[in-house]
């Protein structure tokens, strides 16, 4: 077989075009400057994150160095809270590794920190028209000192921040996961709604059976007055059971807390008192726990719109 020799000058010419050609790929990025997606979100991908809670990534966590510049990572999101300006990444970033080893999907409601631990949710309002989303941060970024926090498509286009490419907002760390936690950042984010029913919800006491049994304590449902919860038109509760008796129907409320983990409500309508369960958005989990609920001896129970 014969030598190549690369010294020749032809080679040599061609091994240059060839890098050349390589280095247009702008490193790990097939396009050099970001761009709009040719679409936009669907009305699914609208939906906010679920805030949980979450073991920090083996990826991201550590303090790092970008440009020359030292960043430090929080040890936790708790109380955390920023003002400033927003920004947004697309079409360059979508389908590339986020920080902490992920893919970001530039549809999704995720977002990019300096300084959050990965991953972090965060309640992120728009100053300027009201509007609020909430998004899992799984990325460092943006490497820009006027910024604050760069969002996936999906959440800017939801914030209505498209046309002027960035937004002054507030972030706020959503660290409370337990049940009544969850149900004020719901019943908070809402937007408002032409009609709505009003429910009551049960005392606070009821919602903190992830730390505490509820056959230790003692309630008092006859002395508090709870504020009203507005249901939108998006969320959807389960009727459970229905009965004159106060007491029968706060014991059956309770008892769902205890079995389920989740947000029940007390509705009196004329006298008779119906144990909800609720809200719930999405729709499987809504049908996931409408059959858990009938296994555990409530056939009847139904989902009311």
């Amino acid at each position: 077989m014969a030598k190549l020799n690369i010294n020749h000058p032809i080679y040599l010419c061609v091994l240059i075009i060839l890098v050349s050609a390589c280095s247009a790929n702008y490193g790990r990025y097939q396009q050099k400057n970001d761009s709009t997606p040719s679409r936009l979100p669907t009305a699914s991908e609208l939906h906010d994150a679920t805030p949980r809670a979450e073991a920090f990534s083996l990826g991201g966590n550590k303090h790092y160095q970008v440009r020359g510049e030292d960043y430090q990572v929080l040890n936790s999101a708790e109380n955390f809270s920023q003002a400033g300006t927003a920004s947004w990444y697309g079409r360059k970033f979508h389908g590339h590794l986020t920080s902490n080893g992920e893919i970001y999907d530039m549809y999704a409601m995720s977002a990019a920190h300096k300084n959050l631990p990965l991953p972090s949710y965060l309640r992120v309002v728009n100053n300027s028209n009201g509007l609020s989303v909430i998004v899992r941060v799984n990325d460092r970024g943006p490497f820009h000192q006027s910024r604050i926090i760069d969002l996936s498509y999906s959440a800017a286009y939801k914030l209505d921040m498209l046309k002027t490419g960035t937004a002054n907002v507030t972030i706020t760390a959503i660290t409370d996961f337990t049940l009544n936690g969850l149900a004020k950042l719901q019943a908070r984010n809402q937007r408002p709604a032409d009609s709505a029913t009003t429910i009551t919800p049960l005392p606070k006491t009821t919602l903190s059976v992830a730390t505490e049994t509820i056959a230790t304590r003692k309630i008092e449902l006859e002395t508090v007055t709870p504020s009203p919860l507005k249901v939108t038109p998006t969320a959807q509760y389960i009727q459970v059971f229905a009965s004159r008796s106060h007491t029968q129907a706060t014991k059956l409320a309770k008892g769902l807390i205890k079995q389920h983990q989740i947000n029940t409500l007390l509705e009196q309508i004329n006298g008779i008192f119906r144990v909800l369960v609720g809200p719930i958005e999405r729709s499987d989990e809504l049908s996931r726990l409408l059959l858990a609920i009938k296994a555990d001896g409530y056939p009847k129970a139904f989902i009311r719109q």
